[in-house]
């Protein structure tokens, strides 16, 4: 199943992808209409979802929507750092001995489609394609072998960073977390589709250049152990997003160094998952004053 968030008619709502069409939750038969109280409901939201999709009614197409972020505004969203051996190769840093994880704030997520803002204090923005997970049950302390029980679906992220912000503080978080720089999209994947998330292909181009080319199971720590790891500290809840990290092929380890351009556009492919697309614009000036 393909989770959205959208918008229709000025109404928000949650919906699952049909071809090119959408069946729509409306409230029907109790289906929440935001991602994380439909990811809260559990399978008794997936149930209810499945039985609209079977009826063949509350359809609208795709092309007449807004696609929103799947989890508009995650109650966390969070980041690891050098987690593919290849990204590592390139840094020529250390391999990590314990997952290091970083904040993205939630006001930095946008829907596929939306564009990246080149911000005016910065000319470094770089790109980073990554699978992310996003959490269905509310869990702490979970064994590794019981992780997989714990993850609603998979999503696509662009981990948007600026370089120069990001090296200013030693936790990353300003240089993760510039409006615009959390692209997620463009659905959520159930977990039950993803027969193996540790042996996905990864792409990421901007125009048509092909920049990372990578699989998943090249991550060092995988999505099953960064659960076990965070629920020792703290408790995930239903819509939480955890990116999974990197591959090798970002923009400052080009050279010359290949960092986004406005009138460029960054596209994500994650093999059964889908594809992220975000084009790139100077920042709009704004004054909230």
């Amino acid at each position: 199943m393909k989770l959205i968030s959208f918008s229709y008619k000025n109404i928000t709502n949650v919906g699952a992808v049909v071809g090119d069409q959408v069946v729509a939750a409306s409230n029907h038969e109790g289906i929440p209409n935001n991602m994380i109280d439909f990811l809260t409901a559990g399978d008794v939201a997936k149930s209810a979802m499945q039985a609209l999709i079977d009826s063949g009614k509350h359809r609208i197409l795709l092309a007449e929507l807004k696609l929103l972020a799947p989890v508009p505004r995650p109650g966390k969203f969070l980041g690891i750092s050098l987690n593919y051996a290849d990204h590592i190769n390139e840094t020529k840093l250390d391999k990590p001995e314990y997952p290091t994880f970083f904040t993205k704030q939630s006001s930095c997520v946008i829907a596929d489609g939306e564009a990246i803002h080149r911000p005016v204090v910065s000319e470094k923005v770089d790109y980073e394609g990554e699978l992310a997970f996003v959490i269905g049950k509310r869990c702490k302390n979970v064994a590794v072998e019981k992780a997989h029980q714990v993850i609603a679906g998979y999503t696509i992220v662009n981990d948007v960073s600026v370089r120069d912000w990001q090296i200013r503080s030693p936790t990353w978080m300003l240089g993760k977390s510039f409006d615009t720089h959390g692209p997620m999209g463009p659905w959520i994947v159930t977990a039950d589709e993803i027969i193996d998330p540790h042996n996905l292909d990864l792409k990421t181009w901007v125009d048509e250049e092909l920049r990372q080319n990578s699989n998943t199971k090249n991550m060092i720590f995988n999505c099953y152990e960064m659960i076990a790891y965070l629920t020792k500290a703290m408790t995930l809840e239903p819509g939480d997003v955890i990116s999974t990290g990197t591959p090798s092929g970002v923009g400052v380890k080009m050279k010359p160094r290949g960092y986004l351009k406005p009138g460029q556009t960054a596209k994500i492919e994650i093999e059964g998952v889908g594809v992220l697309s975000n084009p790139v614009i100077e920042e709009p000036f704004v004054s909230e004053f």
